[in-house]
């Protein structure tokens, strides 16, 4: 397993000054924040943050994320014209010699909480969701979110974008879960020959949360829905990201059951760990990474990805802002590294245990 730490990049708060003393992290998840979605990733770019990553001693060999241009998710006429864009930005990223492309296909938002910031007992904030709280127009929630974010982008909340809100939803009126199925296929038998050519794994990010919200549909819920998305395209490349936190916000996952079904294919090149905490039906929170603050068992995680031989990347995820780190919600240095260290720890008596 090769610990990494997602960075966004030279405006970033954290530098990677900082994440150099993170132990045993060497490896950095990196992504350009200034393309538009559904533009080429120029190679001049992308070449200028290997060499910024390189510089301080790291690796750039997962890209999360290239975001997919909403056309190609609905099917629109111009999907094609965006496709051919993607398929550039694949040949420009396996250049400087990425081999992981984490991404997404939920429509409009990539993720929804309805609070960033919510204060914990412990002092610390993190993010929560609570259905009772979503509110009824999502307007009001992308207003509600971009008040939160400390003035930092947010990945999948781009103002740029989501300021033709109401255009959007309109898109996918017609759009079912069913079509929306079908589009990836599309997208996939496009692009997985070429990935396949150079030697690019996609790895395809579950819901979060992994239900329909605003009545769009969601694709990537569960162990079933992964066995559909596994079909649609029958290639080692057509792969999955699993994310602990989004799999295990739906209590009737069995994380540790789909790690052990799902790595040994060789479709998991990418794995995101964090715990959360579930505090009543459809409400739950980010919580600290070890199990006894949260719901998730992560020494079963990080067991059964041992017993299933991963030697993909991994990242901690989704910290608390603690310490009075004001920080991109989520996405703070302080809880992710001890949430790494902890991880670490867990990994390293696994691996000993094993080896007595």
């Amino acid at each position: 397993m090769k610990m990494s730490f997602r960075w966004f990049g030279p405006n970033d708060p954290i530098t990677l000054a900082d994440i150099r003393q993170v132990p045993k992290t060497r490896q950095i998840v990196g992504m350009l924040t200034d393309i538009p979605v559904g533009d080429v990733w120029p190679l001049t770019e992308i070449k200028q943050l290997r060499d910024q990553i390189n510089a301080y001693g790291f690796e750039l060999k997962v890209i999360e994320s290239v975001n997919i241009h909403d056309a190609i998710k609905t099917g629109a006429p111009t999907r094609d014209r965006y496709i051919e864009n993607y398929i550039q930005t694949i040949r420009n990223l396996a250049k400087v010699g990425v081999t992981v492309i984490c991404y997404n296909f939920m429509p409009i938002f990539d993720w929804i909480r309805t609070d960033l910031n919510y204060p914990l007992t412990d002092g610390s904030q993190s993010m929560r969701f609570d259905l009772s709280k979503l509110p009824r127009d999502p307007q009001v929630l992308f207003n509600r979110i971009k008040a939160s974010d400390n003035n930092l982008m947010l990945p999948g909340w781009e103002p740029e974008r989501l300021a033709q809100l109401k255009q959007l939803f309109k898109s996918y009126e017609n759009v079912s879960e069913s079509d929306l199925v079908a589009n990836l296929k599309y997208f996939l038998k496009a692009i997985i020959p070429v990935c396949e050519e150079v030697g690019i794994q996609m790895a395809i990010h579950p819901d979060d949360p992994p239900m329909s919200l605003f009545g769009l549909p969601r694709i990537y819920k569960n162990l079933s829905d992964m066995k559909r998305i596994a079909a649609l395209v029958d290639s080692p490349y057509n792969g999955f990201t699993i994310c602990t936190g989004s799999l295990g916000e739906n209590t009737a996952n069995d994380v540790p059951a789909i790690i052990r079904e799902f790595v040994p294919t060789g479709r998991v090149p990418f794995v995101h760990l964090r715990n959360i905490k579930h505090i009543a039906p459809n409400v739950f929170q980010e919580s600290a990474h070890e199990s006894s603050e949260g719901s998730l068992d992560m020494y079963a995680i990080m067991q059964a990805l041992h017993d299933s031989d991963f030697n993909g990347y991994a990242r901690s995820d989704h910290g608390r802002n603690i310490w009075g780190e004001n920080g991109r919600p989520g996405y703070g240095l302080y809880d992710r590294a001890m949430g790494i260290s902890y991880l670490n720890g867990l990994w390293e008596a696994i691996q000993k245990k094993a080896n007595n």
